[in-house]
């Protein structure tokens, strides 16, 4: 780097401080809920942030770490979170078969989760019991911890409904959205009207549309909709309120104006030879598309993807809106313990449950992060 362009000690050291501040701040929330969701209750809601963090009334219940414990617990965690970045990607690449890396991908990332909850809360906790009895004084607890909150959402208020429930209206949210918006996305970067950059427009300018207003629009077709397909269906006519593939539709519906902008600039920088050559080579305009375009544009697509999750995992309106108590997903059932007359316990089981939600998320960042990256570089250079 030349000395004309090299920054100056002053600017690095303040840009270096506020990416540093910035990342504490936006730290700090999932980082304090997460201690928070370990402490019995009267230590999460204590004025004492020291307290909140050694949490004394939960050690004085016989809940908690002792000093190997930690230590163990962070190496575990280090190695666990060092052989995602390593070991998951080379098993996944060497046994997925070709054209369905992203299947294998979504079935490692499962699995390693599933392994991890099962070492980390099944198998850890006997481990350190065991210790913690022959290392006698040394075994005291010193950190305050307790896992009854999570047992208590997941197994007595059966939050793992909930979780099921985001998985199906993600998945189908991700499913539909991809399928439509490659082929949207790819026939609109092809073409070469006018007509396909007013279409862009119009679908951008109902994307922008609050979702307040699109869900009043839905909200008494969905409540009447039996009353509205009995001529066509008789007394066997559904009712599309409170069914997830309803909301698939609705959610669909926002999410496809952004996914297919998003994609059509991820396919305008692969250059258009590589379309004329798969022609020359005998291939259909849907073979080209297939075997020669989306291989390349994995990345994109992922990286689209990834928005299309977020945008039905943490979707909040639609979801409590339009779908019953029965089917209700997960950010919606959070609120519901702030529904009733909530305790302190019903908070940190709140809380419990909001740090469980992210996990997923964090999970699905860090198996695919090559790949997402890759996507924004991709579609942030043209050429």
């Amino acid at each position: 780097m030349s000395k004309a362009t090299a920054q100056p000690l002053s600017l690095k050291v303040a840009s270096g401080a506020f990416l540093a501040f910035w990342c504490l701040l936006a730290a700090f929330p999932i980082v304090w809920i997460a201690v928070m969701s370990f402490k019995s209750p009267r230590d999460a809601f204590d004025a004492n942030p020291l307290n909140v963090i050694l949490g004394p009334v939960t050690r004085a219940t016989g809940n908690g770490l002792s000093v190997p414990d930690i230590i163990l617990g962070l190496a575990f965690l280090f190695f666990a979170i060092r052989w995602a970045f390593t070991g998951l990607p080379r098993l996944v690449e060497r046994f997925t078969p070709p054209g369905l890396i992203v299947v294998g991908w979504l079935v490692g990332a499962a699995v390693y989760g599933i392994v991890f909850v099962i070492l980390f809360f099944g198998v850890l906790p006997p481990v350190f019991d065991i210790i913690n009895s022959i290392l006698g004084p040394l075994g005291t607890p010193v950190l305050g911890l307790t896992t009854e909150h999570y047992v208590a959402v997941w197994g007595e208020n059966e939050f793992y409904r909930n979780f099921m429930n985001s998985m199906i209206v993600t998945a189908g949210v991700v499913t539909i959205s991809l399928t439509v918006g490659t082929l949207a996305g790819y026939g609109l970067a092809r073409s070469g009207s006018n007509l396909a950059f007013w279409l862009l427009i119009l679908a951008l300018i109902f994307r922008a549309l609050p979702h307040s207003v699109l869900v009043a629009g839905y909200l008494p077709w969905f409540i009447n909709s039996a009353e509205i397909l009995r001529p066509i269906f008789g007394e066997l006519s559904p009712t599309l309120y409170g069914q997830p593939w309803a909301v698939i539709a609705v959610l669909v519906s926002i999410n496809q104006p952004f996914t297919i902008w998003m994609l059509r600039s991820f396919f305008q920088n692969i250059p258009a030879e590589l379309d004329e050559a798969a022609r020359v080579d005998g291939c259909s305009h849907f073979q080209a598309f297939r075997r020669v375009i989306m291989p390349v544009m994995w990345p994109g697509v992922i990286t689209t993807g990834l928005f299309s999750f977020l945008l039905g995992y943490n979707d909040f309106l639609v979801t409590s809106l339009l779908l019953d108590a029965q089917n209700q997903t997960m950010v919606p059932a959070i609120a519901g313990y702030f529904n009733r007359e909530t305790t302190t316990t019903d908070q940190v089981e709140a809380v419990a449950a909001a740090v469980s939600i992210t996990a997923p998320l964090f999970l699905l960042v860090m198996v695919f992060q090559r790949q997402i990256v890759s996507g924004l570089t991709a579609g942030a250079v043209k050429g």
